[in-house]
């Protein structure tokens, strides 16, 4: 039996890059351009030298919700299955949490953003 690759998974960073994709999943994610409403983009330095390595690039960014509609952040919905959610877990560094949140589109996609304690 197939997994449901009913899920959604947005992406504004590194998950969008070809060997990040291959990397984790194996395989090239299938996407469209999308975008986060209430959200403000910043960097952080990756310490995780894997991390590091696969994406190329030790400054990541990284997405913190404002609540501003004027706030929009955009990126890819890429469609998932759970176990490449959980694959997407493993990759994000502790600086990041997952949530579910409503796209631009309307769309309800997961999204790494920034851990509300940080």
């Amino acid at each position: 039996m197939g997994e449901s690759t009913d899920l959604w998974l947005f992406s504004y960073g590194t998950l969008r890059q070809p060997e990040v994709q291959m990397g984790n999943f194996g395989r090239l994610l299938e996407g469209r351009v999308d975008a986060l409403v209430g959200f403000d983009l910043s960097w952080i330095e990756i310490a995780d030298h894997e991390v590091v390595a696969l994406s190329g690039s030790d400054r990541h960014p990284l997405v913190t919700a404002t609540g501003d509609p004027a706030d929009t952040v955009e990126g890819m919905a890429f469609r998932v299955t759970e176990a490449e959610i959980a694959a997407a877990d493993a990759y994000e560094v502790d600086d990041y949490v997952r949530v579910a949140t409503m796209l631009k589109s309307g769309t309800t996609a997961f999204v790494y953003v920034s851990r509300p304690d940080a």
